[in-house]
This record gives structure tokens, sequence and C-alpha cells, in this order.
């Protein structure tokens, strides 16, 4: 059942629609999955939010510099030190 008030819910469940199938062919690292589901059962939240955060931002990051390349106002060999959300 899905929560009306949260934003994510839709955003996900539509990008989950679109490109679902396609992800499903997307290999993961060997062991991957097997270490989620065991971090499942065990119910390490704390591990599978780690994970997620860090999945997010390196999207994010990914995401920028494209943007940055695109616009035209990358900043080669500039390296942030700090991790933002």
């Amino acid at each position: 059942m899905t929560n009306p008030t949260n934003p994510y819910v839709e955003w996900f469940d539509g990008l989950r629609a679109e490109y679902g199938e396609q992800l499903k062919q997307m290999p993961l690292p060997e062991g991957l999955p097997e270490h989620l589901r065991d971090l499942m059962a065990k119910g390490d939240d704390e591990a599978i939010l780690f994970m997620l955060k860090l999945a997010w931002q390196l999207g994010a990051q990914v995401g920028f510099s494209a943007g940055q390349q695109q616009s035209g106002t990358a900043q080669p060999g500039r390296k942030s030190s700090s991790v933002q959300a």
C-alpha cells in the first residue's frame, strides 16, 4: 500500500513503471543481492539506509557533474572532500 503523503512514493512508482523492465536486466556486483537479502532478513535497517544514501549521493554527484559539463561550467580537477545530501 502506498503512502499518498510521501512524495517519493509516487516518484519511485513512476520510475519503476518506466524503467523496471530495463533494470531487471542490469546485473549487480556478484554477492550484492545475497548480502542485501541477508541484511533485510537480519532487519539491519542502518546498513540498508547507508547503502541507499551512498547510492543516492553518488548518483547526485554524477548528475551534477554531467549538468556542469553540459552547461560548460565544469571545473576540471576540483574535488570535494565533503559529502552533501
